[in-house]
């Protein structure tokens, strides 16, 4: 199976639900992706695990932008 099969077979709604709740997460007193993108943009984002957070973090939204470009595209189609 390759990666664009798995993807499509991914529900939107469990995106959605990844991003509210780990891409936010925790919620107080801010989410821990938007202190990572502004350390990040300071270039203060240097351990490893502030990195790792980042990723971590960032993930559920890289997928849900992907699948809804992948979405997007295969409407056109």
């Amino acid at each position: 199976m390759n990666i664009i099969a798995l993807l499509d077979q991914i529900p939107i709604g469990f995106v959605v639900l990844a991003c509210l709740t780990l891409g936010l997460a925790p919620f107080v007193p801010e989410p821990h992706l938007w202190e990572k993108l502004k350390m990040l943009s300071a270039g203060t984002l240097t351990k490893p695990i502030d990195i790792f957070d980042l990723f971590w973090h960032a993930w559920p939204w890289l997928l849900l932008v992907v699948k809804l470009a992948r979405m997007a595209l295969s409407r056109q189609a």
